[in-house]
């Protein structure tokens, strides 16, 4: 049983402790409101530029001239894993849900007998795989110095990934990213990024036709590198929230665990105080007795 030395110790560890996750909880609650602005002001662009695009891909459909990155190589064996993390942990569940849901991925695709490879967005991600997955990785993004997420960080990582496309280095290409809802609720997500996907769909009311100058596969050609580093940019900003508001979360429960903690071990220092008084009153009056 500790002594009382001990328990003062500890109660003032878990004091300490608090401070700390109470700091974090409102740094976190600061840095939120900024990410969740900029995941929420980036939607109706993302899903404008998707529904455009996606008019433009129903167009041409599966002709032979359809650019490469929306027709893909006509085959889905080797096929990259993007999987976007954080820098750094500290926010419950956030990372290894992403992490789980990549490896659950890469798992079936190689039952299936595909080959798969991986390329890491954030360190949080790159350890949670390398253990079990680290043969296939063919990348790290380290995004650690990056104060301020700008369009350009995605541009790099679209660049790389298309790059490597043109290489023939992969088929398909799918990023996992945590699609931010509000403070609690943050939803694992995998999206195809290569070939193209877009889930825009055209507004309510008569279809619409257009004339399109110069041709639908020229425009297409342009704007689909454009197109793959806008949802990369996206899950970024999605991911941003998501870090900050599982982190909020994670640092208010730690904070009210701490406080629990604290009561709990002051009960015990002041029943162990009492004990100890008790027992040297008792040794007195024995004492006085004898006398």
């Amino acid at each position: 049983m500790p002594n009382l030395k001990d328990l003062k110790n500890r109660i003032e560890s878990v004091k300490s402790t608090r401070k700390i996750t109470k700091a974090m909880q409102m740094v976190a609650a600061a840095k939120l409101r900024r990410a969740q602005e900029s995941a929420e002001e980036s939607r109706p662009y993302t899903e404008r530029f998707n529904a455009v695009m996606a008019g433009l891909a129903a167009s041409v459909g599966g002709s032979d001239s359809a650019p490469k990155l929306l027709g893909g190589t006509g085959s889905d064996q080797v096929q990259l894993l993007v999987v976007m993390t954080a820098e750094r942990g500290l926010c419950g569940g956030f990372n290894g849900n992403i992490a789980k849901m990549a490896r659950q991925k890469a798992a079936s695709l190689k039952q299936a007998g595909k080959t798969v490879k991986i390329l890491t967005v954030g360190k949080k991600g790159r350890d949670a795989m390398k253990r079990e997955y680290g043969d296939l990785f063919v990348g790290h993004v380290d995004l650690s110095e990056v104060k301020r997420l700008a369009y350009t960080n995605a541009q790099d990582i679209a660049r790389d990934i298309i790059a490597r496309f043109d290489g023939a280095e992969f088929d398909v290409a799918t990023i996992f990213y945590s699609k931010f809802v509000n403070v609690v609720t943050q939803i694992p997500t995998e999206q195809q990024i290569i070939p193209a996907t877009f889930d825009g769909e055209a507004d309510g009311g008569p279809a619409t036709v257009y004339d399109y100058e110069p041709s639908e596969e020229e425009i297409l050609a342009e704007l689909l590198p454009r197109g793959v580093a806008t949802q990369i940019f996206s899950a970024l900003l999605e991911n941003a929230a998501s870090e900050q508001g599982a982190r909020m979360s994670a640092m208010d429960n730690a904070t009210r665990n701490a406080g629990e903690m604290i009561d709990k071990l002051t009960i015990q220092y002041n029943r162990s105080r009492q004990a100890v008084i008790t027992n040297e009153l008792i040794e007195i009056i024995s004492g006085a007795e004898a006398l």
